[in-house]
C-alpha cells in the first residue's frame, strides 16, 4: 500500500513499524484472546502496560523521582483550565507567543489574575521574547515551548524565580529538555508521542502538594496522582500506542538520536527557504525558528494555493498554512523520516524553478 508524506500538524505521522506492531496484535494482545481495547483497564495486562509507559517516560526524559506521571483525557485546552484551576492562587505569569498561549491564558482569568510577562505579538510571532517582567506575587510562569501555527520555539527556556508550567504538546520528546527546570510539563500526544485522545502531565510532587483540594475530581491532579490516573476508565489505546512510540523512540537511540535527525531535517527545508532569494519567506526570525513547524509564504496567495495543491499530487500532504494564518507550514515531528524531508525539499527547488 501507498503512503503519503505526512507533513500534517496534528494529529500527524506515527512511526510505520509502530503502526504495523499495534495492527499485528490488535485482535489478541499479548495472547488473551482479546483486544487491549476490549479488556479491563483493572487487568494485570494493562496494569503492566500502564507502568511500562510510565517507566519508558521516565528513563527517556529524565524524570526524576520526586514527580509523578500522569495521563489524563481533554487535550491541551482542558490544561490551560487545570493548570489555572489547580494552582492560580492570586495572580499568574504567562508568555504570549501566539495562540495556544493565548488560549492559556484566557482559561486562566476564569481563576484569577492572568497578566502577560511578555509577548510577540508586536511582530506577528515571529519571534520568541526573551524579556520576561515577573510581577510579585506571581503562583507561576506558563510558557508554551513550541508554536504550531507560527513556527516559533524556545531554544533557551528562562530562569526565574517561580515555578513554571509548560506546554509541550508539539515537541515533546523531539529533543532533551532539562525536567527539573519545570514544575508542571503538559502534552498532548498527537504530535510527536501517539494519537489524539491523552495528555501527559509530569509535575513535581512539592508544587503538586500546593494545589487546590476542594476541586471535583476530575479536575484535580491530585486526584488523578491518588488514583495513578485510574480514577475512571484511562484512553487506553492512546496510552499503549504512547507505550509503542516511547520503544521505538529508545530504539531510534533515545531522544538525543531523535533531536539529531529533527536538525537535520528541519535543515533541509530551511536551507531551501533561505537560499531561494525571498521565493519562500520564513516567518520565523532564525533565533526563534522551530525544529518541529517550518512556516513559510510563497511571493502571492495564488501561488500557495498552487503550491500546497501541486504538492498533494505528489504525496505530499499537510503542507498548507493554519487556517488563521494561511501561508505554507511543513510539520517534521519525530515519526516523520529524513527521507521525506529531502523530498519534499526537491520538490520545493523544482517548484521555485518553474514558478520564480
Amino acid at each position: 500500500m501507498d503512503r503519503v508524506y505526512n507533513f500534517n500538524a496534528g494529529p500527524s505521522a506515527l512511526p510505520l513499524e509502530v503502526l504495523q506492531e499495534a495492527q499485528a496484535e490488535f485482535l489478541n494482545y499479548k495472547g488473551t484472546g482479546m483486544s487491549i481495547i476490549e479488556m479491563s483497564h483493572r487487568s494485570p495486562e494493562y496494569a503492566a502496560m500502564h507502568a511500562e509507559t510510565k517507566a519508558l517516560l521516565r528513563e527517556l526524559m529524565g524524570v526524576p523521582e520526586d514527580y509523578e506521571i500522569l495521563f489524563i483525557q481533554g487535550g491541551g485546552s482542558l490544561q490551560f483550565l487545570m493548570t489555572a484551576d489547580n494552582f492560580l492562587n492570586g495572580k499568574a505569569a504567562y508568555v504570549n507567543t501566539g495562540v495556544w498561549a493565548k488560549k492559556a491564558m484566557a482559561e486562566a482569568k476564569r481563576f484569577g489574575e492572568a497578566y502577560e510577562a511578555a509577548s510577540s505579538a508586536d511582530k506577528n510571532h515571529s519571534y520568541i521574547p526573551t524579556d520576561l517582567q515577573i510581577q510579585p506575587g506571581t503562583a507561576y510562569l506558563h510558557l508554551t515551548s513550541n508554536n504550531t501555527i507560527y513556527g516559533t520555539e524556545w531554544q533557551d527556556f528562562p530562569e526565574v524565580d517561580v515555578p513554571i508550567i509548560c506546554d509541550m504538546s508539539s515537541d515533546i520528546l523531539s529533543r532533551p529538555v532539562d525536567v527539573t527546570k519545570f514544575s508542571l510539563i503538559y502534552a498532548g500526544a498527537q504530535k510527536n508521542l501517539g494519537p489524539a485522545g491523552v495528555v501527559i502531565v509530569i509535575v513535581k510532587k512539592a508544587f503538586l502538594e500546593t494545589a487546590r483540594q476542594d476541586l471535583p475530581p476530575m479536575l484535580s491532579y491530585q486526584n488523578y496522582a491518588a488514583n495513578d490516573s485510574l480514577y475512571n476508565t484511562p484512553p487506553v489505546f492512546a496510552i499503549y500506542m504512547v507505550n509503542k512510540t516511547l520503544h521505538w523512540i529508545k530504539r531510534q537511540g533515545g531522544v538525543a538520536a531523535i533531536a539529531a535527525h529533527n536538525k537535520e531535517k528541519a535543515q533541509l527545508i530551511y536551507d531551501v527557504i533561505d537560499a531561494s532569494c525571498g521565493f519562500y519567506r520564513g516567518h520565523a526570525e532564525p533565533a526563534s525558528r522551530s525544529l518541529m513547524n517550518i512556516t513559510f509564504n510563497l511571493p502571492t496567495a495564488e501561488l500557495e494555493k498552487d503550491f500546497i495543491a501541486e504538492g498533494k499530487k505528489r504525496g505530499f500532504v499537510g503542507i498548507g498554512g493554519h487556517r488563521l494564518v494561511g501561508g505554507c507550514r511543513v510539520s517534521a515531528y519525530n515519526a516523520v523520516t529524513v527521507e521525506a524531508c529531502r523530498a519534499l525539499a526537491d520538490f520545493m527547488k523544482e517548484y521555485q524553478n518553474k514558478h520564480a
